[in-house]
């Protein structure tokens, strides 16, 4: 979308401004008569300021320069002449990889019966199950669904060792790279190809100008609530937490060719990866070396804005820290491997991406650096910044609100800069060394692929204590600075009492993240209407479905009541236009099923059920649950839903817990 001549003037005052704020601190705000170590925090923090800035004028940048392509405009054309035999000939056969790396065999099934399902001429698809652990089960489930199997015994490169070997057995032109757990949607191919299509079709045309297509990155995207999401009770409020960075970030730098590799859900032209050797095997993160290597090697990349594949999401917070820290670790080690700041073979347009991309995973250092200066100063009257308040208003307060209201005005609706702050907060006390360890080149060997099923018990508790240790300084120091204050002095107070607010704030967001919440169901329902029947009862209509339950409604006001723990037997009847839009198969217009009913929702014929679909009648199921976006989880964040709001939610419910536990114990006590 083009931004007017009168908003980019505004993003260029915001930066003009807030480097003068810069230039400012350091020529007359650093403390340097303090001690040494006061000295070295206040250049650390002015240092932090300036990246966190230089971050925000690289994004700024980038939404006010224009695409290098406007790939949509073209898509179109291709689809309407996409079967011409000519361009069907460039991609007439492509290798679907699905890396296993000791995953359960249940949910590569899932992946596996996704890949099947795919619209695409079945001549022109090959199917492989890539199995570094070399499995009989593995191969049996291949054969199940007659897909090819490739194994491979003592791998000791990861995930790259498991490709590249693959790789080395098959010649198709594309390849699709898709995690065990990244369950394909019907076009995923259909949405992705064409791109190829059209490069090589602008080949023909201009071969001086086009540069050639490496991959199209498809968002990751996940149909089960991340632990921002379910620990904060916001199901229904924010996005997942990684669908900035998808849906927003990396669609960003993909309209200048150089969008970010995230390790599944992309198209590649085989040509590229074996131009630069394969997937490499020395970094935590071979996903995103091999994209930028990709680009270095002169080849573009793009990414889609709508997800067509999800995936799990880990729920533990041990799962999650541990994932994160392999990509900050793989991240920083990849960045040391291209030379990043120096390698003169960089486009300075990928050169700001990848830069971007490393001192992201700084900013968890910087977060703790800024949580920090004001309790330094309200708590022990260390002053790391050297200046009065109206001069700091003049000088910061104009930059610093005019930069943050151009970075909620050019940013989407997925992520506001608050949720941001929180999630940066909640990661700061776990990232920062592995960080600064990887920087000092002090390695972690032994990593692991990421359990994704939960797994939370009483050690998760230990997660707390930071974030709790934080909030209680913080809480100390709005105390302690405020109290016996009046009039004037709050006023020149408001700006180290207001930054303690903030960090306050967050703080309280990522308490309440660590400390968990209970998970009642362990399958993910997806809201799907269908029709139905169930023998000796009637008609009914799902409400939702997962693989092994759902919830229906009977149609027949006069049907009987139904009692837990009956059994009975359903079917669930696909309609001709569901079945031609969703690539079902002639055999999944009637799928088969027995339940039990688990409750009685209300006294509308609404009941829960659990359901174990027919042998036959599996391939549909699982391809109707999980074939098209999961409603029941948000793209954007509910704007009308405030901070105060959702911390006064949490607040409530957690009380209610300590409640409902104090009166059980109570009643207990009597009854005794």
């Amino acid at each position: 979308m083009a931004i007017s001549r009168w908003k980019k003037f505004l993003y260029c005052l915001a930066i003009i401004l807030s480097a003068i704020y810069l230039i400012w601190r350091l020529g007359w705000t650093i403390p340097w008569e303090q001690s040494f170590w006061v000295l070295l925090y206040a250049v650390i923090l002015w240092i932090c300021e300036v990246i966190s800035n230089l971050t925000a004028y690289i994004t700024i940048i980038f939404r006010m320069l224009p695409p290098k392509k406007n790939w949509q405009m073209d898509l179109h054309h291709v689809l309407d002449t996409w079967q011409v035999p000519d361009v069907d000939v460039l991609i007439a056969t492509h290798d679907v990889l699905i890396a296993t790396h000791n995953e359960e065999r249940d949910l590569l099934e899932k992946t596996v019966n996704g890949a099947t399902y795919m619209n695409y001429p079945k001549d022109k698809l090959h199917i492989y199950i890539c199995d570094d652990g070399n499995r009989p089960e593995i191969k049996d489930l291949a054969n199940q669904y007659g897909v090819g199997y490739i194994g491979l015994e003592n791998n000791h490169e990861a995930k790259s060792g498991n490709l590249n070997h693959a790789l080395s057995q098959l010649t198709s032109p594309l390849f699709v790279d898709f995690d065990s757990d990244m369950i394909p949607y019907t076009d995923f191919l259909q949405e992705t190809v064409p791109y190829f299509q059209q490069n090589w079709l602008d080949y023909q045309n201009d071969p001086d100008h086009t540069q050639p297509l490496g991959y199209v990155q498809t968002p990751q995207s996940f149909y089960e609530n991340d632990i921002f999401q379910y620990n904060l009770f916001s199901e229904r409020i924010v996005a997942n937490e990684q669908d900035f960075f998808s849906r927003d970030v990396n669609v960003l730098y993909g309209q200048h060719g150089y969008t970010i590799f995230t390790g599944s859900n992309a198209l590649f032209l085989r040509q590229a990866v074996d131009k630069v050797g394969g997937f490499p095997t020395k970094t935590l993160t071979e996903d995103f070396e091999l994209g930028a290597r990709v680009n270095i090697a002169g080849y573009s990349s793009f990414s889609t804005t709508e997800p067509q594949s999800a995936g799990t999401t880990p729920l533990d917070l041990k799962g999650v820290i541990k994932q994160r820290s392999r990509w900050a670790r793989g991240v920083i080690q990849s960045c040391r491997n291209l030379h990043i700041f120096l390698n003169p073979k960089i486009a300075w347009t990928h050169k700001a991406i990848l830069a971007n991309t490393y001192f992201y995973w700084w900013s968890f250092f910087r977060r703790l650096i800024y949580i920090a200066a004001p309790i330094l100063f309200a708590v022990w009257k260390i002053q790391v910044i050297d200046t009065n308040f109206w001069l700091l208003m003049l000088m910061w307060a104009p930059g610093y609100a005019l930069l943050h209201i151009v970075l909620g005005d050019s940013s989407s609706r997925i992520r506001n800069e608050r949720w941001g702050e929180v999630q940066e907060t909640f990661f700061a006390p776990y990232l920062f060394l592995p960080v600064i360890l990887q920087t000092l080149h002090i390695k972690k060997h032994s990593f692991h692929v990421t359990q994704k099923s939960y797994q939370r018990n009483w050690l998760d508790r230990v997660y707390l204590l930071p974030h709790l240790a934080m909030w209680l300084l913080t809480t100390y120091a709005i105390i302690k600075f405020n109290y016996g204050k009046w009039g004037a002095e709050i006023l020149y107070g408001a700006v180290i009492t207001s930054w303690l607010l903030m960090h306050w704030i967050n703080l309280s967001f990522a308490v309440f993240i660590a400390m968990g919440r209970q998970v009642f169901r362990q399958q993910t329902r997806f809201l799907r209407i269908i029709a139905g029947t169930i023998k000796g009862v009637g008609e009914m209509e799902t409400i939702d479905i997962s693989d092994t339950g759902l919830s229906f409604q009977l149609r027949d006001k006069n049907a009987p009541v139904l009692s837990a723990g009956q059994k009975l037997t359903g079917k669930l009847l696909l309609s001709d236009e569901l079945i031609k839009e969703r690539n079902f198969r002639p055999q999944d217009q009637t799928l088969e099923f027995d339940l039990t009913i688990v409750r009685k929702i209300d006294d509308q014929g609404r009941y829960a059920a659990t359901a174990t679909p027919a042998d036959s009648s599996l391939p549909g199921w699982l391809h109707l649950v999980y074939d098209q976006h999961n409603q029941a989880v948000p793209k954007e964040y509910d704007r009308w839903m405030t901070p105060f709001d959702i911390l006064g939610m949490n607040a409530g419910k957690r009380l209610e817990k300590i409640e409902w536990h104090l009166r059980r114990r109570f009643t207990r006590q009597r009854e005794g």
